[in-house]
């Protein structure tokens, strides 16, 4: 499924929607912590809080995964700002976000431009 959205904060419907197809309570509330984190980050650092820009998402289920694509109409990521460690620093001032999608998901990976992102998540895992 396709999902095109404005770039806005107010994204809390839109982030149950696409947690649909998630049955388990307690993986639908980590999965809701990184993939908010992973729209607000295309919002605010992507499309730099523009209303005019739009985010993408597109939801996809798989006998095994459950994926998503966000993508925002940014100039992307640089690779080396993808990590998912915060070197040691909990109190850094960036890079929460992307350590919270991290480990919130069972795979995540990044287009070439880096302004769209990959979370995968299995759907053997245990609830």
């Amino acid at each position: 499924m396709n999902f095109t959205t404005p770039s806005t904060l107010q994204l809390g419907t839109l982030v149950e929607l696409l947690l649909n197809p998630v049955p388990c309570p307690n993986l639908q509330a980590q999965l809701h912590l990184g993939l908010h984190e992973a729209l607000v980050n295309a919002v605010r650092h992507g499309n730099g809080n523009d209303p005019e820009k739009s985010v993408r998402i597109r939801r996809t289920e798989t006998t095994n995964w459950l994926v998503w694509q966000v993508q925002d109409e940014g100039p992307g990521i640089p690779p080396h700002c993808r990590r998912a460690d915060l070197c040691g620093q909990l109190d850094a001032s960036h890079g929460r976000g992307l350590f919270l999608i991290h480990h919130c998901f069972d795979d995540v990976r990044w287009s070439r431009q880096g302004n769209r992102v990959q979370l995968a998540v299995r759907r053997e895992r245990p609830c």
